[in-house]
């Protein structure tokens, strides 16, 4: 059994223990995998004071600084980290950079660097997706720059999701879920050829119309048993979901367990 704990969220779950914070990111430690870093320090500490980690392995979802910018509070820890090759291009909203705030090269005097767009196992029964085809439409965000020097919309091809395999079946959990939720779904069963059963993470639901989020959570009913989802879901599909799912929605923020 592998263990979630929320370490970065927009909110904290409870008041205990004291003196955890929340701040707009996500990073979660997953058995003890490191999954983003949030956007400052707060991962670290929360970390720290749900007592979890150090940790030697991270693995990143996505080059957005949101998940990214707060790695310097455990590289002194990290040995290996896992990313698709395009986490590292530059990336916009408007002027406003919004990519990874580091260079490869200097993330390498750190620790060692795994660029893969394949799956690949980061840990026993633990899968980093790579990259995601997409059937279904996604959730592009912000700009990227060409091969000829202009911005064009960015689909953030790097967005991968780490799969937990289980006796019954696979949890994900999912760092923004640019790619898709239904494509991710999908990705996940295909490549471990096993159903999902659970949903923990950001699933970029924030700002879709009422009809989309209709549509994928009339997908997602029947197919998964229990989904908790964190982030950049927003309060429309939370509640869309909450009363889809009932009794297996669960609401959750930093400090948060989940037994997969």
């Amino acid at each position: 059994m592998t263990t979630v704990t929320i370490l970065a969220d927009n909110r904290v779950s409870g008041s205990r223990p004291k003196g955890i914070r929340a701040e707009w990111g996500f990073s979660a430690a997953v058995g003890d995998r490191l999954f983003d870093a949030g956007q400052s320090g707060i991962a670290a500490a929360n970390a720290r004071k749900l007592g979890v980690g150090p940790f030697e392995t991270a693995v990143l979802s996505h080059g957005h600084y949101d998940h990214t910018k707060g790695l310097p509070a455990f590289v002194e820890e990290l040995r290996e980290i896992y990313v698709h090759p395009d986490a590292f291009e530059a990336k916009y909203h408007g002027e406003e950079s919004i990519g990874l705030p580091y260079t490869r090269e200097w993330l390498e005097t750190h620790a060692d660097i795994t660029t893969h767009t394949d799956p690949i196992e980061v840990a026993d029964g633990i899968v980093a997706l790579g990259e995601i085809p997409r059937e279904y439409p996604d959730s592009r965000t912000g700009e990227r720059v060409d091969e000829g020097g202009q911005r064009v919309e960015d689909p953030v091809r790097d967005d991968q999701a780490l799969a937990v395999e289980g006796e019954d079946g696979i949890s994900l959990v999912l760092g923004c879920c640019h790619a898709g939720l239904r494509n991710t779904i999908a990705h996940a069963e295909a490549v471990l050829e096993d159903p999902v059963r659970t949903v923990v993470g950001g699933t970029h639901l924030r700002s879709p119309d009422p009809e989309t989020i209709e549509a994928i959570v009339e997908w997602l009913d029947g197919r998964i048993e229990r989904i908790a989802p964190t982030h950049c879901t927003g309060h429309v599909a939370e509640r869309a979901l909450e009363d889809a799912f009932g009794e297996d929605y669960r609401r959750i923020g930093v400090g948060s367990q989940i037994e997969l």
